[in-house]
């Protein structure tokens, strides 16, 4: 009953998802642990499910326009899977309140690159409607060893990352496809969302083996989201995104302060 009531901040998840076409998800885990009454373990591996569907469901279009880079897209997903698997090991040994608050921090983290690119929209030029879409070309690819090593460290960080804390962190895999690989970030945003899937489903494998997902509290919450993301596209393209992502900002900071304080306090 807790799971259905809580599953009305799974549609506020997927419509931040649709609408700024990321980041959303990292505020699954605090609404599971402090509306849906899941443990912080539990709740990682609920995000994951959302993070898999989600990012399933908003590759398609990205896909369709070119965007999706699928060989340099699974060289960093693959590049991911060793630390996807250490970091779902990792979140089993964590103490749950330090694993909330390390989230805590995380939120800021993901605030601060989400303000800095919001800031960073502003004073640039506007770029043509149809770079990187269907342009594969254009994208700067030299897969030297110094690529390769920065791909393999980037990649191994967000698996971490996804084991971990279940999160997408596409707030870390876009600056890396920009600036590893040189692609427009149109490319990065559609590329990342196939690195998403990837080290998601990765992390959730190790869960499934261990029998840690509560299906009845997954369902709901993830409809809900889907819904969500469906509502949150078209809000997209009748809001200026801009204003959206920073008033996203404002929330995550307000979330990952309550979550830092309630965590700090259970260890105290």
């Amino acid at each position: 009953m807790r799971a259905l009531l809580a599953s009305p901040l799974g549609l506020l998840i997927g419509i931040s998802l649709g609408a700024l076409g990321g980041g959303g998800s990292i505020l699954a885990v605090p609404a599971l642990v402090y509306a849906a009454g899941q443990d912080p373990r539990h709740a990682t591996t609920t995000s994951l499910v959302l993070v898999a569907l989600t990012a399933l469901i908003g590759i398609v279009p990205h896909w369709r326009a070119g965007r999706v880079r699928l060989v340099a897209g699974a060289i960093f997903g693959l590049a991911g899977i060793g630390g996807s698997l250490l970091g779902s090991h990792w979140n089993k040994a964590a103490d749950p309140d330090l694993l909330l608050l390390a989230f805590s921090g995380l939120m800021l983290l993901a605030a601060w690159a989400m303000w800095r690119r919001v800031s960073g929209s502003r004073g640039a030029a506007p770029r043509p409607a149809n770079e990187g879409v269907d342009s594969p070309a254009e994208s700067v690819q030299h897969f030297d060893a110094a690529t390769i090593a920065k791909v393999i460290v980037a990649g191994t960080g967000v698996g971490l990352l996804t084991g971990f804390f279940g999160v997408g962190g596409g707030f870390v895999i876009v600056p890396a496809l920009v600036l590893a690989l040189g692609f427009t970030m149109p490319e990065a945003v559609g590329t990342s969302l196939l690195v998403i899937t990837i080290n998601s489903v990765v992390a959730l494998t190790t869960r499934l083996q261990s029998g840690s997902i509560e299906w009845g509290t997954v369902v709901p919450f993830t409809i809900a989201s889907m819904i969500g993301v469906v509502i949150g596209s078209r809000l997209a393209s009748t809001r200026d995104s801009s204003s959206l992502q920073r008033w996203f900002v404002g929330l995550l900071v307000v979330v990952a302060v309550y979550t830092a304080v309630r965590s700090s306090l259970a260890l105290a």
